[in-house]
């Protein structure tokens, strides 16, 4: 599958850590939505386009492995690809990076169906499936 990485940068805020000026772990999940949408973006379309169509990706999955602090005021780069894709549901992979020396901060993925405004699941439009990948195993 055709997937090359999106990477978004992202300043630690004061209000994302705890006492001891470490990133507080949820604010990762943050970081990866940060990821999310702009691996959207650099496919070609924004979220937000694909929520008005009615379609929703509906989180059943999420993963985070910490290996090293990140600190306040630290640049990090949040590293996106899609790790699986179907027609039912996507599977987008996170590295968190030092933006200063590229050193692994954390890892993780979230998995994803595809749902109706009703929040069923439901298959994504042929149209999308390009964008996510879909389909381009075959063609390798």
């Amino acid at each position: 599958m055709p997937n090359s990485p999106v990477e978004a940068r992202v300043r630690v805020r004061y209000a994302e850590t705890d006492q001891m000026g470490v990133v507080y772990h949820a604010n990762y999940l943050v970081w990866m939505e940060v990821g999310r949408v702009e691996y959207c973006r650099a496919a070609g379309f924004r979220y937000r386009d694909l929520e008005a169509e009615g379609i929703l990706l509906a989180v059943v999955e999420a993963n985070c492995r910490y290996l090293a602090p990140a600190l306040y005021d630290d640049e990090i780069v949040v590293r996106t690809t899609i790790e699986e894709a179907t027609p039912r549901l996507v599977r987008f992979g996170y590295q968190i990076l030092s933006g200063e020396d590229r050193r692994l901060l954390a890892e993780g993925y979230t998995k994803h169906v595809f749902c109706g405004r009703d929040r069923r699941a439901a298959k994504l439009p042929p149209r999308f499936h390009r964008v996510f990948g879909i389909g381009a195993q075959l063609a390798e």
